[in-house]
């Protein structure tokens, strides 16, 4: 029996007139359920065919089969929607998108097979391991330490168990966080220490111990070279990041005196700091070190101070923002529901905020209008490319 996709879901998952719940289709299309999914019987003038050959077994990705316009207006309209449920309608700047093998941190992982070890993502709610040699999120660099992340498996996995790999680029080599529950005995550290010799790795981590550092592996954000704690954030891709910092500066203007929440290891505080005095504020203290070092090693920057503060149970209070001509907010998925309520009551003249949860934004964009911020404009940056996350940055300003 045929059934027509209605829509799609903030998952990218087809929601048919039968009220089935289907991946892989796009709204218009009459399809056949089968067991592995639908047979499309009347495609969308918005199909096209995925770039990957690993899209139908790796749940990496879940919108290759749509046009870059069709995947465009979806994630406008999924941002659009969660302002408006708030009675939000402003302004609209051109989606950003990055490039395909753009991604420079992935998450992966390993295990041990009969013949070596395979590595790469998990098929689509599945505990099933897809190798993805041909992935086309990825930067080149990454797609080619695969072989060296298989050996690597090798020494560091059990025979029963995956192991978890965070594999992030630097400008130094791979930056390779491992996750694992296995003791790190004297032996491994002598096999990862043999192992890192000689290819293209900055530093190994094992759960929370750097066990190896051949070089610092630097991050660059603005005119300061970082290097960040091993598992510290960083956006997906330098494309993605210079679009949010560009959004970031025209939220600013030329404010010469700016905090910086949730600030992380300095991605928006270090290249602000050429034009304003800045203060990072964040919750982890080895991140905030970070930066401070990175601000210590730079050339031509403004003052730049540092305070380790968790602002979801102890927000900046108004009276902290005195002088404050700008404030950069950039929360995690959770949003900074006590931080905005503080800042909703202060005198800020600008406010840029930054999101990967278009939930969370919107509620908290919310409470800044009702305290009478106006929204001027929106941006929505798509740095997870053919996936339903979505970035957003906004600016609002106090009249």
């Amino acid at each position: 029996m045929s059934v027509t996709v209605e829509s799609l879901t903030h998952l990218g998952v087809g929601r048919t007139d039968a009220g089935d719940f289907v991946p892989r289709v796009l709204p218009g299309e009459v399809i056949e359920l089968t067991d592995d999914g639908a047979r499309v019987l009347t495609p969308s003038t918005s199909r096209v065919a995925a770039p990957c050959r690993h899209f139908k077994s790796c749940g990496g990705c879940a919108m290759q089969h749509a046009t870059d316009d069709f995947v465009a207006e979806w994630k406008l309209g999924i941002v659009q929607k969660a302002l408006s449920a708030h009675g939000l309608t402003p302004d609209f700047l051109p989606l950003h998108t990055s490039p395909p093998q753009s991604r420079r941190r992935a998450k992966l992982a390993g295990k041990r097979t009969k013949k070596g070890a395979m590595v790469g993502f998990h098929g689509r709610g599945s505990d099933t391991l897809i190798p993805v040699p041909d992935c086309q999120l990825l930067t080149p660099g990454l797609t080619a330490l695969f072989p060296q992340l298989e050996q690597l498996t090798v020494i560091a996995a059990s025979r029963k168990a995956e192991i978890a790999l965070t594999v992030t680029e630097s400008a130094a080599g791979a930056d390779i966080h491992i996750g694992t529950d296995l003791p790190l005995t004297p032996q491994l550290r002598v096999e990862l220490a043999a192992f890192a010799q000689g290819k293209p790795i900055a530093r190994l981590t094992w759960a929370d111990e750097p066990v190896v550092t051949l070089h610092p592996p630097f991050q660059t954000f603005g005119t300061a070279q970082v290097t960040p704690p091993p598992g510290a954030f960083l956006q997906a891709t330098a494309d993605g990041e210079a679009a949010l910092l560009l959004a970031v500066k025209n939220a600013v203007g030329k404010a010469s005196r700016i905090t910086d929440l949730f600030a992380g290891c300095g991605t928006f505080t270090l290249p602000l700091a050429t034009q304003a005095e800045m203060h990072g504020v964040e919750g982890d203290s080895a991140m905030m070190t970070a930066l401070d070092r990175g601000w210590r090693g730079a050339t031509g920057l403004k003052k730049v101070t540092t305070e380790t503060r968790d602002l979801f149970r102890r927000p900046l209070e108004p009276d902290e923002f005195r002088h404050v001509e700008a404030v950069v907010i950039d929360p995690p998925r959770a949003g900074a529901e006590a931080q905005t309520a503080t800042l909703a009551q202060s005198e800020v003249p600008a406010i840029a905020m930054v999101s990967c949860n278009p939930v969370t934004f919107a509620r908290d964009a919310a409470a800044l209008t009702t305290a009478g911020y106006h929204l001027n404009w929106v941006q929505v940056v798509d740095q997870f490319r053919w996936s339903a996350h979505v970035e957003v940055a906004a600016q609002f300003t106090r009249p």
